[in-house]
């Protein structure tokens, strides 16, 4: 499996956060809008990060707590989209979107 961090930001403040944590070690490929002139939801960052990896629409993921960034976007790419829903409250009862899955723990993707 290859991972890839996208992630909207300033250059600067992004690479401290992934370099306080220890982050890089751990995706085949980083994103950060300030550094790419592109971010999420523009299909551009996208198929940027799908070229980056290798992969295709049909076979990648995408993660994220934010339902049009995370979800609506990428599906209309052809993406699976999980919604990490980490307060437990579900859906808002107001959202288009609707996740091919939803979880509330990032440990809920290993089962």
């Amino acid at each position: 499996m290859r991972l890839a961090l996208v992630t909207n930001g300033a250059a600067d403040i992004q690479r401290a956060k992934i370099d306080r944590f220890s982050l890089a070690g751990l995706f085949d490929h980083i994103q950060i809008e300030g550094e790419h002139g592109f971010g999420k939801p523009e299909a551009v960052a996208y198929l940027h990060a799908m070229r980056a990896l290798g992969v295709e629409a049909r076979d990648a993921w995408m993660v994220g707590d934010n339902l049009e960034w995370e979800v609506a976007a990428p599906q209309r790419l052809g993406i699976y989209a999980i919604w990490h829903g980490h307060l437990g409250r579900g859906l808002p009862p107001t959202s288009a979107a609707r996740p091919d899955r939803i979880i509330t723990r990032l440990s809920e993707l290993l089962t």
